[in-house]
């Protein structure tokens, strides 16, 4: 996270909003936002959404799917929401939306399980 370098906007239990301002090193060869990033701020900002809760159990991630929409370009300035689907006592359902800066077009989708364990 602390490479992604988010500006955290909102948070709330279970939800949180972060804003990324896109650099020349977080590009492709085609000077837009590499799918690997998205992916990045994606599960990043999932796991702490997942902080909002205040417990002191790690939740690694079991799958990250994601579906790419639109791009962006360096210096464009994006956000990424998320929320909690679904919280059981082992498993937990989330999503995170990556958004262009004014919320007009959506960029990627992406849907997360993770799992509880024991690490605290």
């Amino acid at each position: 996270m602390n490479w992604l370098r988010p500006t955290m906007l909102k948070v709330e239990e279970g939800k949180l909003v972060f804003q990324y301002t896109i650099r020349h090193e977080m590009t492709n060869p085609y000077r837009t936002l590499h799918g690997g990033i998205i992916a990045a701020m994606i599960d990043d900002a999932i796991g702490a959404t997942l902080i909002s809760y205040n417990e002191p159990y790690f939740y690694p991630t079991i799958n990250n799917v994601i579906d790419y929409f639109a791009s962006a370009r360096e210096n464009d300035v994006i956000i990424a929401e998320t929320a909690i689907n679904k919280k059981g006592k082992q498993i937990v359902n989330a999503q995170c939306e990556i958004w262009n800066h004014d919320k007009t077009r959506l960029l990627a989708k992406g849907y997360t399980n993770l799992l509880r364990t024991d690490i605290k």
